[in-house]
């Protein structure tokens, strides 16, 4: 459990520090033109990404109540944070494969997320729907039941010296 929370405390950082990430390593690893791709790209890719990926993941009812992610949501974000650590490693040779598998991971992750919602809203959407639905309400011309008059009981006092 105790892993599943750190994950869901790390979310949000996760969305500053990973595109900082991709700066520092490509000051570190790569150098040249490549700054461009890093500012305009990856950096904007990743923090919005990531802030999606936030907010998806902390609607959900059950991550809420526990302040826990699932395991599946601990897999997905372990894989795709570390293909995005790798992609910031600027390795020649492998960084096109990084970068690929980086996207398609982000994107099966939005899915991840997005089905994981939908799964728990499910139900409780039906019944919000059953609530508002029209049907439900009571037609206007139909005669609402008389009110039975209320007892009352009165309790009279005597002053006992008068």
């Amino acid at each position: 459990m105790w892993l599943r929370r750190a994950f869901f405390r790390w979310l949000l950082p996760a969305a500053f520090l990973l595109p900082l990430w991709l700066l520092v390593g490509w000051g570190v690893f790569q150098g040249g033109w490549a700054i461009l791709w890093v500012l305009f790209i990856a950096i904007p890719s990743v923090f919005l990404g990531q802030l999606l990926l936030t907010l998806l993941t902390r609607s959900r009812p059950s991550v809420r109540a526990d302040r826990a992610v699932s395991w599946c949501d601990v897999a997905g974000f372990t894989l795709w944070h570390g293909l995005t650590i790798a992609v910031g490693c600027f390795i020649p040779g492998v960084f096109p494969w990084l970068l690929t598998a980086a996207v398609i991971v982000g994107l099966a992750l939005v899915w991840l997320q997005g089905w994981q919602l939908w799964s728990e809203a499910k139900g409780s959407g039906a019944r919000f729907r059953e609530t508002i639905a029209w049907s439900s309400f009571p037609a206007s011309d139909d005669a609402s039941p008389e009110p039975r008059p209320r007892e009352v009981i009165i309790v009279q006092e005597k002053d006992p010296l008068g």
